[in-house]
């Protein structure tokens, strides 16, 4: 995913802004704020990483008070450090105020998603391998979680349950083996349809290319294991490693020549990328 369609964009804040306001509004800044009040602000950086979710954002304010006009010093996938200036926000200080939380939240969250997938990526600079996200997203924010990973230099991997076959370790204890879950999967889907599969020892990795496996992962491996992997498959399948990848693991991993990398901490386990808006004097 390279771009996140408007109507999934307005969607989603227009949920968060009804969660926030309820039914009575913001209270708080119809309390204290003159209606007619104007406010300039900015939303900056307090600590350095890559920006994802500028238009979730935007949206936020301008669904909030149509007014309210946004200049965008850095955008999505943008590197900032701490300091730098991401949006420049002006208009009806109540407006500003009442979509300030649902912006920054979701800034924050998907600007740490990219954050932590772009420390990945740095640390397997100069191999092959990409780094890919997985199903360990939040719930109904899927999308927006992978398409922060593409910000951060990440790749992503199947969306759902849907758009591709991923024969998983219990998967094949029901099915009766490797042998039989290949065979079923290959009769049962169309030719566009993408089949994964899942090993987790090299005997098991032999037979699932006995039996035309495209695409295989390779469970919590070691390192040895998957350098013999890399030079078993001798170019037939792409190979994928997954299972307790961390920052201080992945570049041995990578070193090893397997195709891709999945990692659920780079969804799951990001921080929230720290981010403020601040009004001017």
């Amino acid at each position: 995913m390279t771009t996140l369609p408007p109507f999934m964009i307005e969607d989603a804040v227009a949920r968060a802004l009804a969660e926030d306001l309820g039914d009575a509004g913001d209270v708080t800044s119809a309390a204290c704020i003159p209606e007619n009040a104007m406010s300039a602000a900015v939303i900056a950086a307090r600590t350095s990483g890559v920006i994802a979710g500028v238009d979730l954002a935007r949206a936020a304010f301008r669904l909030v008070d149509a007014d309210i006009e946004l200049r965008v010093e850095n955008g999505d996938g943008a590197r900032v450090n701490d300091g730098a200036i991401v949006m420049h926000v002006e208009g009806p200080a109540r407006g500003v105020l009442t979509a300030e939380r649902v912006a920054l939240n979701f800034l924050g969250r998907l600007s740490g998603v990219a954050s932590e997938t772009a420390r990945y990526v740095d640390a397997v600079a100069g191999t092959h391998a990409k780094i890919a996200c997985t199903r360990k997203t939040t719930p109904m924010l899927r999308a927006f979680e992978k398409y922060a990973v593409r910000c951060g230099g990440g790749s992503n991997h199947r969306f759902g349950l849907y758009d591709a076959v991923m024969i998983k370790d219990n998967h094949i204890a029901a099915a009766g083996g490797v042998a039989d879950a290949m065979k079923a999967a290959k009769a049962a889907v169309g030719h566009m349809t993408s089949i994964e599969i899942e090993v987790d020892s090299l005997e098991q990795m032999e037979e699932a290319l006995e039996h035309g496996a495209r695409i295989i992962l390779l469970d919590n491996m070691s390192l040895d294991d998957l350098r013999l992997a890399v030079a078993l498959n001798k170019g037939r399948a792409i190979l994928e490693a997954s299972g307790g990848v961390t920052l201080k693991t992945v570049r041995a991993i990578a070193e090893t020549g397997v195709d891709v990398i999945s990692s659920g901490a780079i969804t799951h386990s990001a921080p929230c990328l720290d981010l403020g808006l601040d009004f001017l004097d």
